[in-house]
């Protein structure tokens, strides 16, 4: 038995000896000795008064660790590991003590490996989160409002006069003079056909 489950299951024991060791208990209340809980408790409802019953109860459940099964034998529950184990008798023997403490060692190797796993798993899930978040951000399109300013920038430049250009220059205001020009043109006299002019010659021949 390890150490530390000595420890407690000592001073439960001890706590029950102490709530049971009255004058009563200490003069062993019952008129024969009982072969195991169920028939010590039902000595016990016999005494006379509450706290009586409640004394010779403790005593009973220091004294008898196993509780008899309708089918016959009986079995010790380990509130350390939260089950059952069937028993031959009303305590449990030298031999069924080392199993129960063997299964005890077993079940804390047990409760640490899924703290261990699930620890794993946690960390595993934040990985993979990290590295979706990364993928998802590698494939969003780039921001069109980054591509679409210094195309409105060309276009601005491309209407800007030149640097030192001087006022009323001919060189600098032909090009926004023709560009009026061509479009009174097309007011008034449409779009250009596309066909070509007939000359002379070919008029004669």
């Amino acid at each position: 038995m390890s150490a530390s489950r000595h420890k407690i299951v000592m001073m439960a024991a001890l706590i029950g000896y102490a709530v049971g060791s009255t004058p009563l208990a200490r003069a062993e209340w019952w008129s024969h000795k009982p072969a195991d809980f169920e028939e010590c408790a039902d000595l016990a409802e016999k005494a006379a008064t509450k706290d009586a019953k409640s004394a010779a109860l403790a005593e009973c459940n220091a004294k008898f660790a196993g509780r008899r099964k309708p089918g016959g034998g009986y079995t010790y529950y380990d509130f350390m590991q939260n089950r059952s184990f069937d028993i031959a008798g009303p305590n449990p023997t030298p031999e069924e003590q080392k199993q129960i403490d063997e299964q005890y060692t077993a079940y804390l190797e047990k409760q640490r490996r899924s703290r261990i796993v699930a620890a794993f798993a946690a960390r595993q899930q934040q990985l993979q989160q990290h590295a979706s978040l990364k993928s998802e951000a590698e494939k969003a399109p780039p921001n069109t409002a980054s591509i679409a300013r210094p195309r409105a920038a060309a276009t601005e430049l491309r209407h800007v006069k030149p640097a030192g250009c001087p006022r009323d220059s001919f060189s600098c205001e032909w090009p926004r003079l023709s560009a009026g020009l061509d479009d009174l043109k097309k007011a008034l006299f449409g779009p250009p056909s596309g066909k070509p002019r007939r000359t002379k010659q070919g008029l004669s021949g």
